[in-house]
């Protein structure tokens, strides 16, 4: 089949334990000048699958002799894993990146990666040549399992090491890994998108579709759950994808019902799925499971039919609703969450109506909403834009809606008990502990340390628009 992954183990591969002993090495020198184990510090921007990259980034590091640190200042290794979703992001990136530039004048021997999928992106890799030259590695989003071999060259020659423009079609397995949480963990499906919405980049930054093998996602699941995690995220840019480019008898709903066969105390979330792919099979799977959670993202993007069509999104409303209601058919309980883009070129006041109306019926228990923003070489960036100010207005109408309708499906939680994954010491003043529900929802209760990463019941006193508040029951 073309563009069929190569599937490549980095424990086992004899040049990639090369490169990492070489590094081995340095950082073993180095530890012996400084007194102790030199620091990396991993800066993650962007969404879940860039926060499962720099897990990864970490478990190299840490492999390769580094300790870790969450202090850029104590850092003699430094990476930037970048995000492309919009240009805020990549501003957010570069600006960054510009501090760390008063750490190289302090430390010479400090070494800058900045990496992700703003890498990818022509444009911001001549900048990123041009006007950062103390960045002394960039490397693309596909080829994160040869950073080992990046930093080898750059320790072993001291030039710049610029390989973005590299992308690969590679899966790489056993990659070490050191996660943020002990109980919950993402876990990637699939990396790349074929879906090509003219407003989005990712396609272009994270390349083709490539599934995992089904039996190296089971093992490191099976594997999590012997760990005690007890939220499992599956991820993909559209994870209903997962299988086509392996010529699999299965597809993302077999795999999930065969997951769901792990014996152990755990959730199973997902994200994201592609409501051109989402199936019956997949919402019957998710109501016959036993630890499958009850939350569906479903990014609806626009409620028009006119602008579904302009992003290239392949279905309308009507499609979409159907799903919707098969979902709260099969699960009443289930909660459903979406993504919204306010303002798209040449929304019209009645595409924007429509937009309004799809949120009154589709009643999300919330929504992640962005005001659109060009993304260079996408087609949607060369279509006619709209005014910021009216993109700012239509953004608020649009929060005034949803933030009704979240208050209204909150408020029947009130006097019931819910199961929560505590998350520990919360920041909200009026309680200690905070946590989600299985559908994702925030709850805040009164607690202590020893409720972080357990399941607790939570009688709910108050809901409100973002968050369930209550006490533990004993």
């Amino acid at each position: 089949m073309a563009n069929k992954p190569t599937e490549l183990s980095l424990i086992e591969n004899e040049a990639q334990n090369g490169y990492m002993a070489y590094v081995r090495t340095h950082t073993a020198k180095l530890a012996q000048e400084l007194g102790k184990k030199p620091l990396a510090f991993v800066l993650t921007l962007g969404c879940q699958q860039n926060e499962s990259d720099s897990e990864k980034l970490r478990g190299m590091a840490a492999a390769m002799g580094y300790g870790i640190t969450d202090n850029p200042k104590d850092a003699h290794l430094l990476i930037v894993n970048t995000c492309a979703i919009r240009e805020h992001a990549e501003k957010r990136a570069l600006s960054l990146v510009g501090q760390y530039k008063h750490i190289k004048t302090a430390r010479p021997e400090a070494i800058i990666a900045v990496c992700g999928c703003m890498t990818a992106q022509p444009h911001r890799v001549e900048s990123l040549k041009r006007s950062y030259p103390y960045v002394d590695i960039l490397f693309g989003t596909s080829q994160l399992h040869r950073f080992p071999e990046f930093l080898a060259a750059k320790l072993r020659v001291g030039k710049r090491v610029l390989r973005s423009d590299e992308p690969e079609h590679t899966v790489a397995e056993d990659i070490p890994v050191i996660r943020e949480s002990s109980y919950r963990a993402w876990v990637s499906v699939m990396y790349g998108c074929n879906n090509f919405c003219t407003y989005c980049i990712v396609p272009y930054v994270r390349g083709r579709e490539r599934s995992r093998r089904k039996e190296n996602i089971i093992n490191e699941v099976k594997a999590l759950v012997t760990e005690g995690y007890r939220d499992i995220t599956l991820l993909g840019q559209n994870v209903n994808s997962y299988g086509k480019d392996l010529g699999a008898d299965y597809d993302f709903a077999d795999l999930l019902a065969e997951l769901d066969k792990i014996e152990g105390d755990y959730l199973l979330h997902f994200m994201t799925s592609h409501p051109k792919d989402a199936t019956r099979k997949l919402v019957d799977v998710m109501a016959s499971g036993k630890r499958i959670a009850h939350h569906f993202h479903l990014p609806m993007q626009s409620g028009s039919d006119a602008v579904l069509k302009a992003m290239n999104r392949r279905y309308t409303f009507e499609k979409y609703i159907g799903i919707v209601d098969y979902i709260r058919e099969k699960m009443p309980d289930a909660t459903i969450t979406s993504d919204i883009i306010v303002g798209f070129p040449e929304e019209s006041e009645k595409d924007f109506e429509d937009t309004l109306n799809a949120l009154r019926r589709a009643r999300f228990d919330m929504i992640y909403s962005f005001i659109y923003s060009p993304r260079k070489g996408t087609p949607a960036a060369e279509m006619s834009q709209i005014s910021k100010e009216l993109q700012s207005e239509r953004f608020d109408r649009l929060l005034a809606v949803q933030n009704e309708i979240a208050l209204v499906a909150n408020k029947p939680f009130e006097g019931k008990t819910v199961r929560v994954l505590c998350d520990g010491r919360s920041k909200n003043k009026e309680a200690a502990i905070t946590g989600r529900t299985e559908g994702g929802k925030i709850v805040f209760f009164d607690g202590d340390d020893s409720h972080e990463g357990k399941f607790v019941n939570v009688k709910i006193e108050r809901a409100e628009t973002f968050a369930l508040y209550g006490k533990i029951e004993k």
